[in-house]
């Protein structure tokens, strides 16, 4: 017994359209920021300031990140093995993206929960092409 499909106009309509339709192209940018450089300045003991600057960043992570990975670098150069954040400011201006961030360094793992292993961040800013100090 065969069984005949009736399509109406509604349905013919919205098969017809579907079959017109393109796949959805992603758009998709290639992230390839530049890195103009960091300064660092201690301000006291194992209180540390860098101040980093970059063009093509995607937001303030990714700010925040290019300054994390100074702050571990930093840290094993002084014989340390992790950091603690305390803060991070990021502004844009004219395209170009700053952010001024304070770590304290230390040889043992310091309290509080913003705390950074440095030799982790630092394997992980070299994977994924972030310079550091």
């Amino acid at each position: 017994m065969r069984h005949l499909a009736v399509i109406t106009p509604v349905a013919f309509a919205m098969v017809g359209g579907l079959s017109g339709c393109d796949a959805a192209q992603p758009d998709v940018q290639r992230f390839s920021p530049e890195y103009e450089g960091v300064l660092t300045t201690l301000l006291d003991g194992d209180l540390v300031q860098f101040d980093v600057s970059m063009f093509g960043a995607r937001g303030p992570s990714d700010v925040e990140d290019y300054a994390e990975c100074a702050a571990a670098q930093y840290a094993l150069i002084r014989g340390y093995g992790f950091a603690r954040h305390l803060r991070t400011n990021v502004y844009k201006e004219a395209g170009l993206w700053r952010g001024d961030a304070v770590y304290t360094i230390s040889p043992a793992l310091p309290r509080g929960v913003r705390t950074i292993d440095a030799e982790v961040v630092s394997a992980s800013c070299v994977e994924n092409g972030i310079p550091m100090v």
